[in-house]
Parts: structure tokens; sequence; C-alpha cells
């Protein structure tokens, strides 16, 4: 009896092609790599939108330079010398102004002087030694000045004014200097000082300060 040789048997894939899980699982490689370079394309898109938001911002925000706010703040009085039936007065005052920065950078500005008038007439100034405001803060500064009479017009209105028990006052100033950003960039900034005030001469205050 003829023994039959047992052929183990092999299955070949067809064409000699073997098929890869991606497409087994039913989608083609070629399909996966465009997906993939579409979601690459977008991140670089979005990435560069973002970047070009931020340096937007930065832009209006912390590279814009304003000009800082120059005015003042308060007054205390020492010498206190007012007459109504020869109307005059002679005031001593130590004047608060206040330089404010809203800059992101510091303010640095040179000496000056600001001036007090009753009318179109002087009758007082004093010297603002040259300082800086800190970025984003107000700079304060006290100042003496003393405040007389003495150059009005004898056809002035102080009588009816010192009677009344306020004496009217404006006083006019102006900082020039440099705002510095970054260490980098310097931006020159004026800014002026234009305020009005009364001088209540029965309680010795400063009000209706309005700058």
């Amino acid at each position: 009896m003829a023994e039959k040789e047992q052929q183990e048997y092999h299955p070949a894939a067809a064409n000699g092609y073997h098929r890869n899980d991606e497409e087994v699982a039913g989608v083609p490689s070629d399909e996966l790599r465009r997906q993939k370079r579409k979601k690459c394309i977008l991140y670089i898109v979005a990435f560069a939108i973002f970047q070009i938001a931020v340096i937007t911002i930065f832009s209006v925000t912390v590279m814009k330079v304003k000009n800082p706010k120059f005015r003042v703040r308060s007054a205390t009085f020492g010498t206190f010398d007012v007459q109504t039936a020869s109307p005059s007065f002679n005031l001593m005052m130590d004047v608060e102004v206040g330089v404010k920065n809203t800059n992101f950078g510091p303010y640095k500005f040179d000496n000056s002087t600001i001036y007090f008038y009753y009318g179109d007439t002087e009758v007082g100034s004093a010297t603002i030694p040259k300082s800086k405001a800190n970025f984003l803060s107000t700079k304060k500064l006290t100042v003496s000045v003393d405040l007389t009479s003495a150059n009005l017009a004898s056809n002035s209105d102080l009588g009816s004014h010192l009677t009344s028990g306020i004496l009217p006052l404006t006083a006019r100033s102006q900082l020039t200097g440099k705002v510095e950003l970054m260490l980098i960039m310097k931006k020159k900034k004026s800014v002026d000082l234009n305020c009005s005030m009364n001088i209540n001469t029965a309680t010795k205050e400063l009000q209706d300060l309005a700058c």
C-alpha cells in the first residue's frame, strides 16, 4: 500500500501583496497622512494667529506711550496774613503736586517751576526738582511757595474777595521728560499743569481744587 505524502498548506498572498493594519481597518495610509498634514497646518496657523494677537495687544497696551498727568493734590499753610481793611495777603503754602505715570516704564522729568496767579498777575512761584515717576505709579512732591499781593494793582477785586473769605488762585506749570520702555526705547513727553483753587481765609484751607 502506497503511502501518501502529507503536504502542508501555506496560504499565499495573492500577487505577493500583504495588507497592513491601516488598510485592514478600512483607512488607506495616504488618507491618514493627508489628515496629519492638515492637522499640522491648522496648528501652525492657530499658533501664528495667537502670536499676532499677543504682539498686537502688547503694542497697543505696553508699548503705547501715554501722557503723564500733572496736578496739584493738596496744600497746607504756615504763615497766613490776610488784611481786609487794606486788602493784602502774605501766605506761606506747602503744596503737594503729583505726577501720575500710567505707562509701563518710568517717566523721568527735568526741573520745572510752578507759578501761582491771582487773576493774570503772578503772586508766587516755586521750583519743582527733577525726579522720576515709576511705571504705573504717582510721584508726589511737596514744594513751598510764598504768596504775596505786593504786585497786585490797587484797583483789583482783591478787597471784595478777601471780605468774602475766598481767595481765588490758579496754578500753571509744565514738565518735560522722557518715558523709558523696555530699557531700549525713550519717548519725549511734556505735560502741563493748569489748576484752579480757592483759599478759604476763615478756615485756612485749600478748597474747590480743579485740574
